[in-house]
């Protein structure tokens, strides 16, 4: 079984190289302490958005910004120039997440929504983190179901925006959902298994994951409480 390539296998895995418990440990601390800082970097983006009342920003041009920076922070993931890439890139999410909070602050119980999408963002993230770490089992298998997935879910999402499919729209926040709920758990097995050293590329993984976790709670809702 040692001779066997490593099964995780990403678009950012560093090399597939097996490593000892120890070094895992110390990837999965330096992604959690790094995954705190972009969280209050993001939200401190959001923040500043919504007190500067910026209007909706295109989804186009948060997209083309968004894989800008996550190409600069893969290029620059080996060195310290590295975390401030992650910085830019998270803070350019939150910042982007500022407008959307402002919008539904305007609605009735749209703060209740918000409050809501947060809290099952936080309770999704700690269970699905929980499960990898307590059962320690390799979540491997599901590589290419979640990659093909959320390739899926992602062109399905610029169907929905260029066609004006609601119907579409919210099979797809429902799909992030599951599809970001098991990346948080399948990054997080990748880390204690070997499968991934880079706790800069871990922290944007996970990051990621919570970001659409969070907007695809909010959208699925807001449409169940009928303000979509």
């Amino acid at each position: 079984m040692r001779n066997q390539p490593n099964p995780y296998v990403a678009p950012h895995a560093s090399g597939g190289a097996v490593v000892s418990g120890e070094r895992a440990a110390q990837v999965l601390k330096n992604t959690y302490m790094l995954l705190g800082l972009s969280l209050i970097v993001a939200t401190g983006a959001s923040v500043f958005a919504m007190s500067t009342g910026m209007g909706y920003m295109s989804p186009i041009l948060t997209i083309i910004v968004y894989f800008g920076l996550l190409f600069a922070t893969s290029k620059l993931r080996n060195s310290a120039w590295g975390i401030l890439a992650v910085f830019g890139l998270t803070g350019w999410l939150g910042f982007t997440t500022g407008p959307i909070i402002n919008m539904y602050a305007q609605i009735p119980g749209g703060m209740e929504i918000v409050s809501l999408a947060l809290g099952g963002t936080a309770t999704i993230f700690v269970a699905m983190s929980a499960i990898a770490l307590v059962t320690r089992k390799d979540f491997s298998f599901l590589t290419n179901f979640i990659m093909v997935g959320i390739l899926v879910a992602f062109v399905a999402s610029l169907a929905a925006f260029f066609f004006n499919i609601p119907a579409l729209a919210l099979a797809v926040s429902a799909a992030f959902v599951m599809l970001s709920s098991l990346l948080i758990m399948w990054q997080t097995s990748a880390i204690i298994h070997g499968g991934e050293t880079n706790y800069i590329m871990a922290t944007v993984t996970l990051f990621v994951s919570i970001y659409n976790l969070f907007l695809s709670l909010l959208h699925l809702l807001s449409a169940l409480s009928g303000n979509d």
